[in-house]
Parts: structure tokens; sequence; C-alpha cells
């Protein structure tokens, strides 16, 4: 199915692309959540329209993001966790755990912009990306201590 983005998304293209992407996926995920419209004449040139309007809403958002990352960059989040006695995790810290952390510390950053390829285990000292943006990524260090 043919569609017209209306938002970013990064594995198919920017504001104002049209893509060909699955049915279901059209159907089910892209459309219902305004995401994107469905390729016709008409919403052609309703994007065009709407499309310096989104264009200034994405650099606003850029800029927004870059004064976050400014602010994040560098940002130490040390969390306590109950560890067994050859120091490993009993569990481990998640994504929720860092978002949980960042905010206490007065930081509101989505969980899914938090990129950790895998649950931390183990204790120690982490370098971990935040993408903010498609083209902010500012990284935080994620420091897992053993809990008193």
């Amino acid at each position: 199915m043919k569609v017209i983005l209306r938002e970013i998304i990064e594995s198919l293209g920017t504001v104002g692309d049209e893509v060909t992407v699955a049915n279901g996926y059209a159907r089910n995920y892209l459309l219902p959540q305004k995401k994107a419209v469905p390729a016709t004449a008409a919403n052609s040139k309703l994007l065009e329209r709407e499309k310096t309007q989104l264009e200034l809403q994405v650099v606003k958002d850029r800029n927004k993001a870059e004064t976050l990352a400014k602010t994040i960059q560098g940002a130490i989040c040390t969390i306590a966790a109950k560890v067994s006695e050859d120091d490993k995790l009993y569990g481990s810290v998640s994504r929720r755990d860092i978002q949980d952390q960042l905010k206490a510390q007065g930081f509101e950053v989505d969980r899914k912009t938090i990129l950790l390829s895998e649950p931390i285990k183990t204790l120690g000292s982490y370098i971990v990306p935040v993408q903010l943006h498609p083209d902010v990524n500012p990284e935080i260090t994620v420091k897992v201590v053993a809990e008193e």
C-alpha cells in the first residue's frame, strides 16, 4: 500500500515521503496513529499545504532536542541493585530503571529513546546513548553499584 508520511519514521522516511509498506502495517499502525495518510492526489495536495508547518515543527523539535542534549550530555545515573556474592545482579537494569533515575535528576526522557541494546546484568559503568532526535544522540553514563 502506498502512503504519505506525516512524521519522521526512522525505518521509512521523513515528512511528505511517499513510501510503499505492507497493507497490514499501514492499516493497523500508520493510519490509526495518524503517522501517514493514503497516497491519493487529494492527500498529496493537502500535505503540500501542511508541509511547511510540519517542517517548522520538525525544526522546533530538533532545537528542543539539542537544548536537552546539551544538559543531559555526560549525565551520570547511579543505580543501586541487589547483587549475589560473585557480583552478579539479581535481575537486571533496564531502560525503565534508567528513565526513572533520569527523571529523579530532572530530565524528562521517553523510555523508548534510551538505546540500551540489552539489559545490564553486571556491576560497572556503561555509556548509553539517548536518541532525542534522529540526528541528536547524547550519551549518558550509567553506573551500577551494589545495594547496601
